[in-house]
């Protein structure tokens, strides 16, 4: 294929802001800072064209600071997914200003790390739906990053909002490691029954066993997401720097060849370039 699209990428600088997240020592290899100037080399060499950037923590000035890396660099980064308080009253304000900032013509989405909150009915809640209805007023995207049993809110929330087009990170981190497929299969089955839903085809090296996975371990979740959603609803992401946890920027898009070599030319075609060009309006 002559170019990608890699949907789902960070930066960080420790010297601007830590990030409180990289704790313990199965992430101590990502406590160091992470540029665009790092990741373009491994991406032309992968044929990576361009690519979405990805908050990673929940402040505010995260996003003003990634759209101007994005209007900086833009021969590399295409998108940009940023993070707002959808809690707020005044919610559909702040949405607006991120719409006027400068390099906002980068702002492709919105996320939140729904992962990290206790109640698994977090996005059903009602500041919470007020905020996702100021992201669909405007057009953008909103990124799910969950935990498997958050996925039946994620169905609830998208059929409250058919307005607004969610984007599952990560497959919602499945089970890999366990090899279990139930019941986070049936809730993806669910999801991928609504249209306003597609999957980014990433993250599932560091779901697996770090030091032994193997292409296989992480097929029955491809391949279930592949039947659910299809290739016209799935775009890649390579969770770089995150990635480096298990391997290599290569052997992530390796892997994600190797998992859908039963797609003809145009089904690749959708999945590394496409799905992602036209959800995030690239």
């Amino acid at each position: 294929m002559p170019w990608r699209v890699d949907s789902h990428h960070h930066v960080w600088d420790l010297s601007v802001r830590d990030q409180e997240w990289i704790t313990g020592d199965a992430l101590a290899p990502i406590r160091r800072d992470f540029s665009l100037a790092d990741l373009l080399p491994e991406a032309r060499a992968a044929g990576v064209a361009a690519t979405v950037l990805v908050q990673t923590v929940t402040v505010a000035d995260e996003t003003p600071e990634l759209l101007a890396l994005a209007a900086a660099d833009s021969d590399l980064v295409a998108g940009v997914v940023g993070w707002t308080d959808l809690t707020r009253p005044d919610v559909a304000d702040t949405v607006a200003e991120l719409c006027q900032l400068p390099g906002s013509q980068y702002l492709v989405g919105i996320r939140h790390q729904v992962q990290g909150e206790p109640d698994p009915q977090w996005l059903l809640r009602p500041d919470v739906r007020r905020g996702l209805a100021a992201v669909g007023a405007v057009g953008l995207a909103y990124d799910l990053v969950v935990l498997p049993q958050q996925l039946p809110a994620c169905v609830k929330a998208a059929q409250e909002h058919p307005e607004l087009t969610f984007v599952l990170d990560h497959l919602g981190k499945p089970p890999v490691a366990s090899g279990a497929l139930e019941p986070w299969a049936a809730d993806i089955r669910a999801l991928a029954a609504l249209p306003n839903t597609v999957c980014k085809l990433s993250g599932l090296v560091t779901e697996a066993d770090p030091k032994a996975w193997t292409v296989d371990d992480l097929r029955p979740y491809a391949d279930t997401v592949l039947d659910a959603f299809g290739p016209d609803r799935l775009m890649f992401g390579s969770d770089w720097p995150v990635c480096t946890l298990a391997a290599t920027y290569g052997e992530v898009i390796d892997a994600a060849r190797e998992l859908t070599d039963s797609l003809s030319d145009s089904e690749r075609a959708a999945l590394f370039a496409g799905t992602a060009i036209r959800v995030y309006r690239l």
